[in-house]
């Protein structure tokens, strides 16, 4: 386990200055879809930060994680929050922030295992220390699910809209941050009510 723990951490050392080739979550895809019979075919184009609209960054900011500058990689107010909501019934919010989404993605894919959140929960300061806000942000935004087969901002853009992720509107970014929580089910057009939540948050936070 402690092997496999370091591989992870020298992976995410690598990761400030390459690009991951493929994640754990596009690896399942794969073996789900070869499993079922299925057809898979994956669009998946890593881009720069610079390359993705600041409206489109803001977004998903504001939809996942509205403290992504301020927290350490752990948002412990919105645990609170979510503990308390689970201990009411009453859950209505996630609260992981995007940088335990992407180690999540990186390396344990969707499944929920103590092994999984112990690993999660050791290796999310070690991203943050070596890679920093805006690396995570960039690789995030180049490998989270955006549907079948879709993984980034580009493909997701461009399947989702026809256009690149550098002129994605403010309405279109809204939108599409909108499906993130579960893009296999949901489209950006039925997105009306969560993307207006998502715009309002923008204005909110100043962007």
């Amino acid at each position: 386990m402690l092997a496999l723990w370091s591989l992870a951490a020298l992976l995410l050392v690598a990761a400030r200055w390459i690009d991951p080739p493929t994640t754990a979550l596009h690896i399942e895809r794969r073996m789900q879809a070869w499993i079922h019979g299925k057809p898979y075919h994956e669009r998946s184009t890593f881009v720069p930060l610079s390359q993705i609209s600041p409206d489109f960054q803001h977004a998903v900011i504001a939809a996942e994680d509205t403290r992504f500058y301020q927290h350490h990689g752990f948002d412990w107010q919105e645990l609170e929050i979510a503990a308390r909501e689970d201990m009411e019934g009453e859950r209505t919010r996630g609260a992981s922030t995007l940088t335990q989404q992407l180690v999540k993605n990186l390396f344990f894919g969707t499944g929920g295992s103590f092994v999984r959140k112990a690993g999660e929960f050791t290796l999310v300061p070690v991203a943050e220390l070596v890679l920093g806000k805006q690396r995570i942000l960039e690789i995030y935004l180049n490998v989270v699910e955006w549907g079948p087969g879709v993984y980034g901002a580009e493909p997701a853009c461009r399947a989702w809209y026809r256009t690149g992720a550098r002129n994605a509107s403010r309405e279109e970014a809204a939108r599409l941050a909108a499906i993130l929580p579960a893009p296999l089910k949901r489209r950006p057009e039925r997105m009306n009510n969560y993307s207006s939540v998502i715009l309002k948050r923008m204005d909110q936070m100043g962007w």
